[in-house]
Order: C-alpha cells, then sequence, then structure tokens
C-alpha cells in the first residue's frame, strides 16, 4: 500500500535539489492553514455566542488566511527563479503555466457550472444569459481576485493574483535589466518596490498581497547570491511571531501594511531556515512525508476542499442544529472533515491534475521548474 502511494503522491523521487523536500512540506502546512479560514467560516454559527471558542476561531481564521501569502512566496521565488536565471520565450513560459493551472481549474470549473443548475439557490451565476455568460467569461479568465468580481468559485481570486504575476515579472526583468544587474542592485530594487506597495496600500488602498511575490524574489536572491543563514530556531520563532502578529487588535490600512511586512519576513525566515539548512530539524519536519504528499496535490486541495466542507455543512444542520454555544463541536468535527476534504482532493489530484497539468511536461521533456513549486499555484 504505502509503496502504491508513493508511486501516486511523491514527486521529489528522492529530490532533485537540496530545498525540495521541506518545500513540498510547506505547501502541505500552507493549504492545512486555508483549510482553517472555511472550516472556521462554516462552523462558526455552532459557536456564535460562546465568546471564547468564537474569538479562537475567528483568531484561527485571520491566521489560516496567511497560507495564500505562503504560497505567494513560494511561488515568487520560484518563478523568479527560473527567468532569472535564463532567458526564455515568454509564449512558452505563459503557455507551460497555462498548461499548470488551467486543467484541473478547468475540470472544477465545470462541475461548479452543473452544481449551479441543480442546486440554483446556491448559485453565484446572474439569471440573466447575457450577465451570465459574462460572469462565467470573467470567471475562467482569472479576473476575481485584483478586480471586483464575485468569485464562482471562492479560492479561484488567488489565481487572478498568480496569473499577474507571471504576465509582470517577465516584463520586469525586462524593463529594469534585471539580469544584467547586480544581486545587491535587484535586492534593493524588490526592497524599495515593497515598501513603495505598502505606502501606496496604506494610503490608497490595493493589493497588499502582491508585496509576497517580492519576498519570494528576494528570497531567491538571498539563497543564491549570500551566505545569509537562519537556524530552525529562528525560524521557527519567526513563523510563531509571524502567525500572531495577524491578530493583533490593531486596525487600519497602515497596521495591515504593517502587518503584511511583519508576516513577509517571518516567511523568509522560515523558508531561509529550511532551504539553506535542509538537514536541520525544522526542514527535517516539513519534510514530513504525509505533509509533503498533502503539498504535492496541494492545488487539487486547495480547489476542491471549500466545496466539500459546503456540501457537509448544508446537510449538518437537519441532524445537528446550531444553538451558538456548542464550542467542543469544532474539535470533534475537526480530524473527521479534515480527512473528509483529502480523499475527494486526493481523487481529483489523481484523475485530472497529475495526468493534465503535470505528465505533459515530463512526456515532451521539457526542463521544469522543482516538482516542489509545482503547486505554487495553489496559492491559492
Amino acid at each position: 500500500m504505502f509503496d502504491w502511494l508513493t508511486e501516486k503522491f511523491e514527486l521529489a523521487r528522492g529530490g532533485s535539489a537540496h530545498n525540495v523536500r521541506p518545500m513540498e512540506g510547506m505547501r502541505g502546512f500552507a493549504v492545512l492553514l486555508v483549510f482553517f479560514v472555511h472550516y472556521a467560516t462554516q462552523i462558526e454559527p455552532w459557536l456564535a455566542d460562546h465568546v471564547l471558542a468564537s474569538t479562537l476561531v475567528g483568531w484561527l481564521h485571520t491566521m489560516g488566511n496567511t497560507g495564500v501569502d505562503l504560497f505567494f512566496v513560494l511561488s515568487g521565488f520560484l518563478i523568479y527563479g527560473s527567468l532569472i536565471s535564463r532567458a526564455q520565450p515568454f509564449a512558452g513560459f505563459m503557455w507551460r503555466r497555462i498548461e499548470r493551472i488551467y486543467p484541473a481549474f478547468t475540470a472544477l470549473f465545470l462541475i461548479y457550472i452543473a452544481l449551479s443548475v441543480v442546486f440554483p439557490a446556491e448559485s453565484k451565476i446572474p439569471a440573466s444569459t447575457a450577465d451570465g455568460a459574462i460572469y462565467l467569461l470573467q470567471n475562467y479568465l482569472l479576473l476575481p481576485g485584483l478586480f471586483p468580481i464575485d468569485p464562482m468559485i471562492t479560492v479561484a481570486w488567488s489565481l487572478s493574483y498568480e496569473m499577474f504575476y507571471y504576465l509582470a515579472v517577465p516584463l520586469v526583468i525586462a524593463l529594469f535589466k534585471l539580469r544584467e544587474r547586480s544581486p545587491l542592485w535587484r535586492s534593493c530594487f524588490f526592497i524599495a518596490m515593497c515598501l513603495s506597495l505598502a505606502i501606496y496600500v496604506t494610503l490608497a488602498g490595493g493589493p497588499i498581497k502582491l508585496m509576497m511575490f517580492l519576498g519570494g524574489m528576494l528570497l531567491y536572491e538571498a539563497l543564491e547570491h549570500s551566505t545569509l543563514s537562519v537556524s530552525s530556531a529562528t525560524g521557527l520563532v519567526a513563523l510563531i511571531a509571524g502567525l500572531l502578529s495577524t491578530v493583533l487588535p490593531v486596525p487600519g490600512p497602515a497596521a495591515g501594511a504593517v502587518k503584511t511586512v511583519i508576516l513577509l519576513v517571518a516567511f523568509l525566515l522560515l523558508c531561509l531556515a529550511c532551504f539553506r539548512m535542509p538537514q536541520e530539524w525544522l526542514p527535517q519536519a516539513f519534510a514530513w512525508t504525509p505533509l509533503r504528499w498533502l503539498g504535492n496535490m496541494s492545488f487539487s486541495y486547495y480547489l476542491l476542499h471549500g466545496l466539500v466542507l459546503k456540501a457537509v455543512f448544508l446537510v449538518l444542520p437537519i441532524v445537528w442544529p446550531p444553538t451558538g454555544d456548542q464550542p467542543m463541536l469544532f474539535w470533534w468535527l475537526l480530524p473527521p472533515l479534515l480527512a473528509l476534504t483529502i480523499v475527494p482532493a486526493a481523487l481529483f489530484f489523481l484523475l485530472v491534475e497529475r495526468p493534465c497539468s503535470l505528465a505533459p511536461r515530463r512526456v515532451r521533456g521539457a526542463r521544469p521548474l522543482p516538482q516542489a513549486a509545482s503547486a505554487s499555484e495553489s496559492g491559492s
């Protein structure tokens, strides 16, 4: 049984790069954080009148949102690293990105359309034929997220950020001639962009999460062109501090920008600790096989788990009506619902994502990104 699971869910194959295995586990950790966002949202009616439980679950929801931020850091690191290290035809690069995202996304997109027909009360598609067609086209083009459009697939908003990054980073590299610049110049440039984005968002609002891609680009420069290292203990403390900073009761756009900067620094320290010294205890913890396998199927899990939770919580009130004061229900339901979301996601990975998005790259012999990166689009 273990050999079969290894064949189906193992992508590192021993690891072609020193950071592959902890990076796979990091993606698994990130998608678990995202799971807690949607689980906390769905369980809220059962906890609403219990102040302590509701507060704790609210914190978990907030910290869970950082899972997408971690995906963006990893995506920024890997895509930038692939592009800065060698010139690539833009069309070929974008086709590989489309091939990576769209097979699984298209399959789920069609499932959502079918479910919208079967359950019209839950449908987000406008009733008008013209408006419905426009809405579906907007969603299929991955516009919700950076644009004020309600996503049909809730988690797909992050793919809008991913596609923007894919389009923007080759342009930035060419426009500023980054391959001709020194690593120090590039690092200072990315830091300046981070600070400029933070100031702009503070004053005018905007997509602050784009800063995480810049953080991934900084991470690449630090790993490739410096000897900067971080201990496992420092990496763990940074992770905890970054997560806790998100729940600080400080409102306002300036505070939000500061929290994002803190989280970005925390993730950079975490990644440095795991990628620079992969034999230390923290990267070895992230390299735990079940967590890595979850990371390898994280794109499928990211796309599908919310739909599974939605189905469960549509039925649950019938058998367990919410009273608002049932705090233990959170813990009782957590393990079985986590397992329940993994099973269909694993099937989706095996039947759709792996054969349609991963296999073609190996068959045609193209030079892929490290497979630990292959689901960085989960960001999800």
